[in-house]
Parts: C-alpha cells; structure tokens; sequence
C-alpha cells in the first residue's frame, strides 16, 4: 500500500472512528452554511435561492471528498493533519467569499474568481494526496486518474462563470456541477477504498447534526435583536421541534441499519453503496435542512415585527423553502433507506406528499400557524412510526451488529 512507501500516511483501520481534527473541519462547514443560509436570506427571489443551492452544492463536494480522503489516511497523522488543515484554509477562503461568488462587491479581490480559486485549491490539494496514498495501489490510481478530468474540469468551469453575468453565470455554475458530480459517477468505482464503513457513516451522521445545528442557530439569529416575546418564544419551540423530528427521522433506526449494511459490504460494492447513499443522497438532505431553517428564520423575523402582528401569512418563498425543504429531507432519506437496504420507506414518501400539498393551505394562515402545522404533521410521522414499529425499533437499536444485519420484515414500511 502507498503507506508503505510514505510512512506519514498512516492507513485507516476498519475499527476507525472520527477524529478531532475532522470535526475541527466540520466547523469550517459549519461556517460556510450559515453563508448559504445568508445569501438566499439577501435575495429571497428563486434566482437567489437557486444560487444558493447551487453554492451548497459546491461545499458539499469540497467536504465529502475529503471524508473519503480522512478513510484512506489518518487525518490526524503526519501529511494526513498537514492536508486536513491546508483544505481547511481553502473552504474557509471559499466560505468568506460566499456573499460574492455571483456578484462581486466595490473594492478588494475579485468574489466570483476568489471562489473558483479556493475551490480549485481544494481539489488540487485532495487528488495529491490521493496520487501520493496509491503509490503501491494500481487500482486506487488508475481510480484517481479516472477522477481527476471532472475534478479540474468542474473548477475550471468555475473559473469561467466568474467572469460571466446573471443568467449566463448560474448556468455555468450548473455546468460545473454537472461536470463534477456526473464525471464522478463516469469514472466508475472499483478502485475507490472504504477501509472503515463505521468512519464513513459516522461522518456523516456528524455532519447531518451540523446542518440541523446551522438550523438551530438560524432560529436565535432571527430575533436576535428584539425583546423576547411569547410569539418568538412559541416560534421557536416549534421551529426546535421541527428539527428535532428530522433528527428522530434520520438517527433513530435508519442511520443505524445502513451503517451495518455499509460494513458488511466489500470492495466495490462498497464503494459503490458509500458514493451512492452517503456522497450524494446525503446532499439533498442536507439541502433540506437548509432550506427549512432559512423558512424558520424567515418566521421568526416574522412573529417578531410588532407592526406586522400575528395575523401575517409568511411570504410564499420562504414558506415554500420551509414545506418543501422538509418534504426533500423526507424523499431524500427514503432513497438513502432504499438504497441502503432496500426498503421502501413508504410512509415517509406520502408525509412527504402531503406536506407539499399543505402548501397552499399555509399560505393562507398566519406564520406562527404555518409553522405549527408542520410542526404537528411532523410529530405525528415520529409518533406514528415510534407506536408502529416500537418491537423493531427496540431490536435495532439495542442489539449489536452481527453477521446478518436485521431487516425489517416485509410489511415494514416505516
């Protein structure tokens, strides 16, 4: 293996967990959606909102490279810490310049260009060490040879919408994206390595909680300014209740179950499963999670405008943001169930209907109202399922992981 060959790249064990200095990274992630999060809220228009995701999205590929990356080498070993913190300093650089990645501001370096520049840097800065971790590893190399057209493509393409405008820029955005994410899934998976499947989903597990953490912090910094009232009070127990349940949906069983999926696969069906179900499913749960909390914020802001009152209805896009953002996270996560081990999360697809149809009804209720509603659409879906599946529920959670992992039967819908 290319440790051999450099001995400060230490290998990952199959018994790896998180290290601090990865979860030090997650702050930079952290940092860079409440940027996400900030942006949309200057430009509550669909344009700003697609930019926004198309930002995340950008994010999420610089994050979730360097969790395959940190299961390959120890990242809190040797040139393993020396990339974590070099990758660090580029998605910060990226995360500040997030306000400007479409429109540059008066004075300083160029926005759209610093954040083609960092991004660029973060992939140079992932492929080396990966062409340095396949040295005794043909397969992983030829892996990495086959990854790195859409890896430079996508940044390149970047560098090109930093010097378009408007329309023309946000497609281009969408042309790197495409790039990037369809070259990966081009480029195969047989030499991709997983050596530590408990790692891999744990990281991201972790990095779920940092977006409904970026949610929580989205509730106070909408009314960080005013006096407390019960309106704000009420709000935000409601908005804390909705994240809550996203949490229960996501940890309580299904989190669990994939994970043992994940460490008794092997070699590229592994590989395979990781990409899928964790690399990309994750990404619109995520991007639920972001659209909800920037509807939660915009309710809150709400509530607390003494000459609005409580009768005002939320705007339709950050009402939309908040419903739809939920309904996201729900398909989003019955595909990862599916994909994972093969069970249709059925229950959760139809919630996830009915809260888009709910919709319109929102519209036309006050926003603490809206709010509420979701809120009680949600603690039933957790209620139902806690009653319904209590037996299997308790089976899962609380029996270790043995050869065979547990399926639910059949009739399991949860």
């Amino acid at each position: 293996m290319a440790v051999e060959r450099h001995p400060r790249l230490l290998p990952v064990s199959e018994e790896a967990r998180v290290t601090t200095i990865e979860l030090f990274f997650d702050l930079v992630f952290v940092f860079s959606l409440t940027q996400v999060t900030a942006l949309m809220a200057d430009d509550l228009t669909v344009h700003g909102v697609v930019r926004g995701m198309l930002v995340l999205a950008v994010l999420w590929w610089s994050w979730t490279g360097y969790a395959w990356l940190a299961n390959v080498v120890q990242a809190e070993e040797g040139l393993g810490r020396v990339a974590m913190f070099g990758a660090m300093a580029a998605m910060f650089v990226l995360a500040l310049a997030v306000p400007e990645a479409f429109e540059d501001l008066p004075g300083g370096l160029p926005g759209p260009v610093v954040v083609a520049v960092a991004y660029l840097a973060v992939r140079v800065l992932h492929l080396t060490m990966f062409f340095l971790a396949s040295d005794d590893d043909p397969d992983l190399r030829r892996q990495v040879w086959r990854f790195s057209p859409s890896a430079f493509g996508g940044a390149a393409v970047l560098l090109i919408a930093s010097q378009l405008h408007g329309t023309a820029q946000t497609l281009a955005w969408v042309a790197a994206l495409i790039v990037d994410y369809l070259g990966t899934i081009l480029g195969g998976a047989s030499g991709w390595r997983l050596r530590s499947a408990s790692h891999f989903a744990e990281r991201h597990g972790l990095i779920v909680i940092v977006a409904l953490g970026e949610s929580i912090v989205a509730i106070g910094v909408g009314v960080a300014h005013v006096p407390v009232s019960w309106p704000i009070v009420v709000a935000s127990v409601l908005g804390l209740t909705v994240a809550a349940s996203l949490w229960w949906s996501y940890f309580d069983v299904v989190s669990i179950v994939a994970e043992r999926v994940l460490r008794q696969a092997e070699g590229e069906a592994r590989a395979r499963l990781a990409r899928d179900a964790y690399s990309y499913l994750h990404l619109p749960m995520v991007a639920g999670i972001v659209l909800a909390a920037l509807g939660i914020e915009q309710v809150l802001q709400t509530v607390a405008e003494e000459s609005v009152g409580l009768s005002e209805p939320l705007a339709l896009l950050p009402l939309a943001a908040l419903y739809w953002g939920v309904a996201l996270f729900l398909l989003a996560l019955a595909a990862f169930k599916y994909r994972t081990w093969r069970s249709v999360a059925l229950r959760r697809i139809v919630v996830a209907v009915i809260v888009i149809a709910l919709g319109p009804l929102a519209a036309e209720l006050p926003a603490l109202a809206a709010l509420g509603l979701l809120c009680a659409v949600m603690v039933a879906l957790i209620a139902s399922e806690a009653v319904r599946y209590m037996e299997a529920r308790e089976q899962i959670r609380h029996e270790e992981a043995g050869p065979e992992v547990h399926r639910p039967q059949a009739g399991d819908r949860a």
